[in-house]
């Protein structure tokens, strides 16, 4: 297939992708990190206000495990009142400077709206101020009937107050909330690694990862003309096989607005380079996961000390998602443009060096994706052996996250030829590496992603690929509603193709070839 076709594909890929934007933009809300401010120079809200357009969107991508949402009228003069303490609440658990983010997620609908009046129709809203209380997906889609039994949403009898409303949620919780409390400061760890099904909260991480990364690269100005192609390349690898949705859209977005942005030419000019591909510049204006990102906290990856794991983690967890998901043709190209991305843009010159180091020692390139994938898994332990030394005798490790080589017997005892034997400080580990890549890939595309998905993905067999339909549609260049048949249809060739219209794109910065193909 030429390369014309190619760009016919994205084309109109990109035009119904542009179509999808606008109209979804609305339900794109910043939750946790960034609460709009009232118009009329109030304080903040703090509880995220919800309408029948975006109520399933929010409550379905929110990572925190519970929601209130109290349904009011803006007319109601009791609602008006309480307002204050249902605020003074949202606050320690919404917003950049919440106490304990991520763990509930307080919202409010106004059923005096017209829009509303459906949506409080199918929650049974009788009186004003309302709360429910429950798992969020389980407000998505449906509604709540107090005759009903067994439900997984309950009403919040007695919140009349503050401290009524906080001393119900510590009681839910068994917790011990205090409206004294400080900034967050990475309580509630979950320590237990021999479960797998944690890594399915990573997928905020690399969500966290990837725009904390974004930001480094324009906040330090480092897009220059010698680093300008890796950056592009490492782009394509994030739309064609970023584990996020949105975060393959917004790379969409930037890759092909890029040119205009960031012209070769400027970054030719010393005084022009600093501007123009900077934060102040254009290209601070792009959020490469949407608006809720960053939120302002890991998870997954959260240390139990401030200055432990967090971004090196997520970023880990990010390039081992990619890794898995790239498909053979694609393994060498992926691994050069991860290697040329970190000796780039990694902003830890001992750590880049290290990385730098690694991929230079491979002699030979990568012909199958499961190669590229162990090798990226067997670099990471070799990182965190040597850190591993170094932190023993600076004492500057997490001690509830010490180093250690991975994965673990508890979490792939198939991975070790012999699991039953007691290892030895000295002595060096067998792998069964077949098992290690079908861990690989169940950890990092099934287990990483369920959380996205109504029901968590069935892994497949086979040990080179154990991927099903939800885990392939990863590797399409991006899925939205409006453009969803023909992302199929150029999923095969998505890395190629936006190669391809790249180097088109050079020739031709106004794109009028692409904005005839519109007027088609």
């Amino acid at each position: 297939m030429s390369c014309s076709i190619f760009m016919l594909f994205l084309a109109l890929f990109i035009s119904s992708l542009q179509q999808s934007v606008s109209i979804s933009a609305g339900s794109q809300r910043a939750i946790l990190r960034a609460i709009s401010n009232n118009q009329d120079g109030e304080k903040p809200d703090f509880g995220v206000e919800l309408n029948a357009t975006n109520f399933d969107t929010v409550l379905k991508d929110t990572p925190a495990p519970y929601a209130i949402v109290e349904f009011f009228a803006h007319w109601c003069p009791a609602c008006r009142n309480y307002k204050p303490h249902y605020e003074k609440v949202a606050r320690l658990f919404n917003g950049a400077d919440a106490s304990h983010p991520g763990i509930i997620l307080m919202t409010r609908v106004d059923c005096a709206l017209t829009i509303n009046s459906n949506l409080c129709d199918k929650f049974s809203v009788k009186h004003y101020p309302m709360l429910l209380w429950g798992p969020p997906k389980k407000f998505v889609g449906s509604g709540w009937d107090p005759k009903q039994e067994n439900s997984e949403i309950r009403s919040i009898e007695n919140g009349r107050t503050a401290d009524i409303l906080l001393g119900w949620i510590n009681k839910q919780l068994g917790s011990s909330y205090g409206f004294d409390d400080g900034k967050y400061e990475n309580e509630h760890l979950q320590k237990n690694f021999s479960d797998p099904a944690q890594i399915a909260t990573a997928i905020y991480d690399v969500e966290e990862a990837t725009s904390t990364a974004f930001g480094i690269i324009l906040d330090h100005k480092m897009i220059r003309s010698g680093t300008r192609a890796s950056l592009i390349k490492f782009l394509q690898l994030l739309v064609a096989h970023h584990p996020s949705k949105r975060c393959r859209k917004g790379s969409a977005d930037i890759l092909v607005d890029f040119d205009n942005l960031c012209p070769s030419e400027i970054l030719s000019v010393k005084n022009e380079e600093a501007d123009s591909c900077s934060k102040k510049g254009a290209l601070g204006n792009y959020q490469i996961c949407g608006k809720e990102v960053p939120r302002g906290y890991w998870m997954y990856c959260r240390g139990s000390k401030n200055d432990t794991r967090g971004f090196s983690c997520g970023l880990w967890v990010l390039l081992h998602s990619l890794s898995i998901r790239v498909e053979d043709g694609e393994s060498n190209m992926a691994f050069r443009t991860t290697c040329d991305f970190i000796h780039n843009f990694f902003i830890c010159e001992e750590c880049r060096q290290h990385f730098y180091d690694m991929c230079s020692s491979v002699s030979n390139p990568f012909k199958k994706a499961r190669d590229y994938a162990l090798w990226l898994w067997r670099a990471h332990n070799k990182v965190n052996e040597r850190l591993k030394k170094d932190e023993a005798s600076l004492g500057t490790g997490d001690p509830e996250f010490p180093k250690v080589i991975w994965p673990s017997k508890q979490l792939c005892p198939s991975c070790y030829l012999n699991p039953g034997e007691k290892s030895k400080e000295n002595s060096k580990i067998e792998w069964n590496e077949d098992e290690v890549f079908k861990f690989l890939v169940s950890y990092y595309g099934k287990e990483l992603v369920n959380l996205y998905k109504d029901k968590e993905l069935q892994a497949v067999g086979g040990t080179e690929k154990i991927v099903n339909e939800e885990l392939v549609a990863s590797t399409n260049a991006v899925v939205v509603p409006l453009g969803a048949a023909l992302a199929i249809a150029v999923a095969s060739c998505a890395f190629g193709a936006l190669a391809c219209f790249w180097r088109s794109q050079q020739k031709n910065r106004k794109y009028k070839y692409l904005h005839s193909l519109k007027n088609i």
